[in-house]
């Protein structure tokens, strides 16, 4: 048996809650940008956050409303994705808060911040990875805005190489699952692709 769910009989907030359900896990986008009037700096996770093109790099993440994130990044032009790992779980979940836009969420959280090699908006100082990014164009969806972002400069933290590459087990990203649910790593499987030449006649 299978039950069945039509977007078109049901709210829209329980649509988004069984997508949100069955999308897992999703990985966080930590976005820090800054106000065009010189406010304090922005810092709120993104639960749609994936790559959009390798060549040029560019990443993208998805504002559901006209978020901060959002205004801000379109105001000027510039964001950085922070990553989210296991250790920083508290700070991530607590710059979710809708904070009064006067109000930044570094200072209210009480997270250190560190400047970018090439653009404004802060790094979080303790995040692993930082992608700092150009706003590259946004596509507007309904009650929500794709944001695409040009990768200018990433920065990784030593710690968390292995042979020159970020490694899983050190990296300990966060995803979010439905409802409250948060996801952390857990068994990592490896396993190469098979080039066709190499299956064999079927």
């Amino acid at each position: 048996m299978r039950v069945d769910y039509s977007p078109d009989s049901l709210p829209a907030g329980a649509f988004y809650r069984l997508l949100t359900a069955v999308v897992v896990p999703r990985p966080i986008a930590w976005v820090s940008t800054l106000a065009p009037d010189g406010g304090p700096a922005n810092l709120a996770p993104h639960s749609f956050f994936t790559v959009a093109c390798t060549d040029p790099p560019i990443v993208q993440f998805t504002s559901v409303g006209r978020k901060d994130s959002l205004r801000n990044a379109e105001a000027t032009g510039e964001f950085v994705v922070n990553f989210a790992p296991e250790p920083l779980f508290a700070q991530v979940n607590a710059t979710a808060t809708d904070f009064p836009r006067d109000r930044g969420e570094f200072d209210a959280v009480g997270i250190e911040r560190e400047p970018s090699l090439r653009v404004r908006p802060p790094r979080v100082a303790a995040s692993p990875v930082a992608l700092e990014c150009t706003l590259h164009s946004t596509l507007r969806l309904g009650d929500s805005t794709v944001v695409f972002g040009r990768v200018v400069h990433a920065v990784v933290s030593e710690d968390v190489l292995v042979d020159g590459r970020p490694d899983i087990g050190r990296l300990r990203p966060l995803s979010r699952l439905g409802g409250n649910e948060w996801g952390t790593v857990g068994d990592v499987h490896e396993l190469a692709r098979v080039p066709y030449r190499d299956r064999g006649h079927d």
